[in-house]
């Protein structure tokens, strides 16, 4: 038996798929979930051979449900993303079908699903690639969805004063406690908004309004001190950012 799993908030979306894979009986469906919080809950649960997954759904999206995972799911995405999305998928070889989908696109990717399906690790290699090599998005970033525990915590951007680089994670400073996300600095760089956070060491990524003070530490650096007193090194560059972003 080959175990699927529908996540989509729109209960057509899920009943047409559904219909589609009634022609497969060696497919069975085990769940069908209507966000993104019940959906990283069955993959747990059930252990997936292949996820069909929508996109943008509300609370959280199927990106940042799939980051929750410890392991990557084989996917078939479900979207009406646009077109310059969609060529990550294609990039990274994960299949897609563009809403409305077409009975003759869906026997396609399935076909293509079962074919392959001795190779399933290479599936769940190409999601992960996937999520590491997304475009950026048109909008600066606006929540941040982490994972503690059992819990899915949803993190608003205004909430977090400060990032901070760990290995192969980043520490989210908020004044709920400290957060792991699994992304590297670089993304968040890149995602979140110049006029609000600005990157003021390797290790170091803050919010402009958290800084109390800046004190001289050693030759041409600085050390910035927090609303939580909190002590974060500024870099030389860092600091010629800080004083850009100030308007100094």
């Amino acid at each position: 038996m080959i175990k699927a799993i529908l996540i989509d908030d729109e209960p057509l979306a899920r009943s047409i798929i559904s219909e589609y894979l009634a022609n497969y009986k060696e497919i069975t469906i085990v769940e069908e979930c209507n966000d993104g919080f019940e959906g990283a809950k069955a993959i747990m649960q059930h252990r997936p051979d292949i996820v069909f997954l929508d996109i943008q759904m509300p609370k959280i999206n199927g990106f940042e449900m799939l980051e929750l995972l410890d392991e990557q799911p084989s996917v078939i995405f479900t979207t009406a993303f646009d077109e310059y999305a969609i060529k990550a998928f294609e990039k990274h070889a994960v299949d897609y079908l563009l809403k409305p989908i077409s009975k003759s696109r869906f026997d396609q990717a399935i076909s293509k699903f079962l074919s392959q399906r001795n190779l399933s690790q290479v599936d769940k290699e190409q999601t992960k690639k996937l999520l590491d090599n997304l475009p950026p998005s048109q909008q600066a970033l606006e929540r941040v969805v982490v994972k503690t525990g059992s819990k899915i915590k949803v993190l608003p951007i205004e909430t977090i004063f400060c990032l901070e680089a760990d290995d192969d994670y980043v520490k989210l400073h908020t004044d709920d406690g400290v957060f792991l996300k699994n992304k590297t600095m670089a993304f968040f760089e890149k995602e979140l908004d110049p006029n609000i956070f600005v990157r003021i060491h390797r290790s170091f990524i803050v919010k402009i309004d958290s800084i109390t003070r800046l004190e001289p530490y050693e030759k041409d650096s600085h050390v910035a001190i927090l609303t939580n007193n909190m002590r974060v090194n500024v870099s030389k560059s860092g600091y010629a950012r800080l004083k850009q972003a100030l308007g100094l």
